[in-house]
């Protein structure tokens, strides 16, 4: 017998919440960092926006956005299968996916123009 993990049901009422706490967790932990590491021991400002901080950042924003858009195309695919009360679930949960991955994009864009610590 195979176990169904509930989390990966594309039509489970968790999904509606994952996207925006993955969201959150991500902007803590990048804006997080960033005050840490600000307050610590802070780059120099004149060697741009490419220090490692950043690239750290914009790495784990780049692993987030993957996932995020991993999931998005999971439940609009799986809300095309989908009939009635299945569908909706599905295509309600990829459209706060979508605008929980648009959020991760808009918010980390910073990370490649501007330096960090200003």
């Amino acid at each position: 017998m195979i176990r169904r993990v509930l989390w990966l049901d594309t039509e489970h009422p968790m999904q509606l919440a994952l996207g925006l706490t993955i969201w959150s967790l991500w902007f803590v932990t990048v804006y997080g960092g960033l005050s840490v590491v600000c307050a610590v021991s802070p780059p120099a400002p004149e060697e741009g926006a490419f220090t490692g901080l950043n690239l750290v950042l914009g790495g784990l924003t780049l692993l987030t956005l993957g996932f995020l858009a991993w999931l998005t195309q999971r439940c609009v695919a799986a809300a095309r299968r989908k009939r009635g009360r299945l569908r909706y679930m599905s295509a309600l949960a990829g459209g706060l996916y979508l605008f929980s991955t648009l959020g991760v994009a808009f918010v980390g864009l910073p990370l490649l123009l501007l330096p960090p610590c200003l």
